[in-house]
């Protein structure tokens, strides 16, 4: 699945959610997606939180295969910036 793909399944969910923060998923040389308000794009810019990631694992994020938690204990994402950010994302996804 590519980021496009992945931008387009959760902008509907990300407009309902009245989400007013912007974070960063990097997954390196696949690209970057980012939630800014309620616009989700796949063009880079500086975000409140960065979580970087494989794009397989964003994909099971999205996807409610992965546990945003679980991912982090076992070291499948990195966090920098707004730790707080990061959490309300359990809403989102």
């Amino acid at each position: 699945m590519s980021l496009e793909a992945i931008q387009s399944g959760i902008q509907s969910r990300v407009e309902a959610a009245g989400f007013d923060s912007t974070i960063k998923f990097d997954c390196g040389d696949d690209g970057v997606l980012v939630i800014d308000g309620n616009a989700v794009t796949t063009n880079d810019q500086e975000a409140e939180c960065t979580i970087e990631l494989s794009k397989e694992d964003l994909e099971a994020l999205v996807s409610g295969d992965l546990n945003p938690t679980a991912a982090f204990m076992q070291g499948k994402l990195k966090v920098t910036g707004d730790m707080s950010l990061a959490m309300k994302l359990s809403q989102l996804l």
